[in-house]
């Protein structure tokens, strides 16, 4: 197995905000709530901002490579949005893994496309679509419907919107541990706080409740046995057990989904 799972967290792009609208004599608090009030004016009821407009502040990562089973966030509180993002793309050029994700090709990659724009930061790897390596013609990472990176939602809606369903309730529904603590809806006010190290937790398991989907979606395909598919969950486990981090630990502890 050559698996990155993936998720992104992201505040709004109060900069961005203040570029757009020439809001001058604001606070980043301020400059936000206006963003979603015209945003909300917009659309008649959603505050959730444009991809544009959205600014990475965690990455966090799942890495399952050959016998090694490792996760964690990309940089450290300190690192600039540029330096995450290239730090994702540079992982990428050198292992060109499978990228799994939840909403990733509705969400994730989209703000990574326009954030790398804005910050300019180049990943020929990722863009590649065959003209330099003809085995990326049939299986990229931008193609929908392609292997290289597997939106687990998008896959197993079909590929319709209309049967889309979130990530902690599927998780939850396999005795995975789902939401723990925080929300997506919680990071911008965590972010004004400074709590950049719970956001970064959060993303952490968020990505191991994709990992773990992914790795029940592996035994419906075939491709992992009912007893494989239990090493695999009880592998996990066993990782966050040692890993000393209290928020790997409770996850571990509320993981049900092995006999």
């Amino acid at each position: 197995m050559n698996i990155l799972v993936f998720d992104i967290e992201t505040v709004p792009d109060v900069a961005g905000g203040r570029k757009l609208h020439d809001f001058k004599d604001l606070s980043d608090a301020e400059v936000a709530q206006a963003m979603f009030f015209m945003r909300k004016q917009k659309t008649g009821g959603s505050e959730f901002l444009p991809h544009h407009l959205q600014k990475i502040v965690a990455i966090s990562v799942v890495m399952r490579r050959n016998d090694n089973f490792k996760v964690w966030s990309i940089g450290d509180e300190s690192s600039e949005e540029k330096e995450l993002i290239q730090r994702f793309y540079d992982g990428l050029e050198r292992y060109s893994p499978t990228l799994v994700s939840w909403n990733g090709s509705g969400f994730d990659l989209p703000v990574l496309h326009y954030r790398s724009l804005l910050q300019g930061v180049p990943a020929p790897r990722y863009w590649e679509k065959g003209s330099d390596d003809p085995s990326f013609k049939w299986n990229n990472y931008l193609s929908r419907y392609h292997e290289r990176h597997t939106d687990l939602m998008d896959v197993l809606a079909g590929y319709t919107g209309r049967a889309n369903a979130p990530l902690d309730q599927i998780a939850t529904l396999l005795d995975f541990p789902g939401k723990m603590g925080m929300s997506g809806a919680k990071v911008w006010d965590n972010y004004l706080d400074g709590d950049l190290a719970g956001i970064r937790n959060y993303c952490e398991t968020d990505v191991l409740n994709t990992y773990l989907v992914y790795c029940r979606f592996l035994y419906i395909q075939g491709k992992l046995s009912e007893q494989a598919y239990q090493e695999e969950i009880q592998l996990v486990r066993d990782n966050l057990l040692k890993s000393g981090k209290t928020h790997l630990i409770d996850f571990a502890n509320a993981c049900k989904g092995v006999n």
